[in-house]
């Protein structure tokens, strides 16, 4: 790690330094350890930033007290500033006087650190790789879990194993309680409404990729999680929402023998269901298309 750190600066520099540490053991000394550790993160963090390797100067810390209970997060300025939310903040306008602190009350301490974690390393746990040998995309730490984990609905390249349930893909939790509903939602669900209000489009794309790739997930769970992608998406943006539809649709034999989706349904009152029904109507106008550009037409 130390060696590799060092090659990435000037050598003239580091050389002399890197010898007399290796020398003198210095590396067991904890203090001069977390000064060295420290010495490095900032250069790295300057570079990731976009600034020179070496800063002379760098970034401010800003506090952020997130959630009700005020959870503590410490990030640098020019990172968070690539998100218009945040560059919008640090230039004074939510800045607590003086202290470089900015305050997310209703914002999830573990989403934010989704947020926080994709704006340092340009993704969030867990990782999204790219499987060479399938040439697909999967989940960092995918791994066939017990057949009795619960209903897949969400994949179907999963093999059924009869009694309604079915081979989970993911050992990752993908849901996440959020407290202001009181209610456990699809993480990726939650970090894409983030996304949007921070105007961060790229981790919106990626929360939506992640989260095509989930499995074994339950009704209710989705239902919930669509209704807070309606209640925290603008109408412009249609790409979580028509997820959800087409999830619906194509698991619509699960759905329609769901006491769950019944009971939604008989509260009513909500768009997600007249979007649904569109959808369906228009599923089904195209089947008839389909079927009758197939039959010979007679006179």
């Amino acid at each position: 790690m130390f060696k590799r750190s060092f090659r990435s600066q000037d050598p003239g520099a580091r050389v002399d330094k890197t010898a007399r540490l290796k020398k003198t053991g210095s590396f067991r000394d904890p203090q001069k350890l977390s000064k060295l550790q420290r010495s490095l993160t900032e250069d790295s963090l300057a570079t990731a930033a976009g600034g020179p390797k070496s800063s002379l100067a760098p970034s401010p810390i800003v506090t952020l007290t997130v959630g009700r209970e005020g959870r503590l997060f410490a990030a640098h300025e020019d990172v968070l500033c690539q998100a218009p939310f945040f560059e919008v903040a640090c230039r004074g306008q939510f800045f607590e006087a003086q202290s470089k602190r900015i305050s997310l009350p209703d914002e999830e301490p573990e989403i934010f650190s989704a947020v926080l974690e994709y704006l340092y390393k340009g993704d969030y746990y867990p990782r999204l790789l790219h499987n060479k040998p399938r040439n697909s995309w999967e989940l960092e730490d995918a791994v066939r879990a017990s057949p009795y984990s619960s209903p897949n609905i969400n994949n179907n390249n999963n093999h059924n194993t009869g009694g309604g349930r079915a081979v989970s893909l993911s050992a990752v939790e993908a849901t996440v309680y959020i407290a202001s509903v009181g209610q456990h939602l699809l993480r990726d669900t939650v970090i894409y409404c983030a996304a949007d209000r921070y105007g961060l489009e790229e981790l919106k794309r990626l929360a939506l990729r992640k989260q095509g790739l989930q499995s074994g997930i339950d009704v209710g769970t989705i239902l919930r999680s669509a209704q807070y992608a309606y209640a925290h998406t603008p109408d412009s943006d249609s790409r979580l929402r028509a997820h959800y539809l087409a999830l619906i649709i194509r698991c619509r034999k699960t759905f329609k023998r769901s006491g769950t989706m019944q009971a939604e349904m008989e509260r009513g009152g909500s768009k997600l269901f007249f979007d649904l029904f569109v959808a369906m109507c228009n599923h089904l106008d195209d089947v008839i298309d389909v079927s009758n550009s197939r039959t010979p037409k007679t006179i």
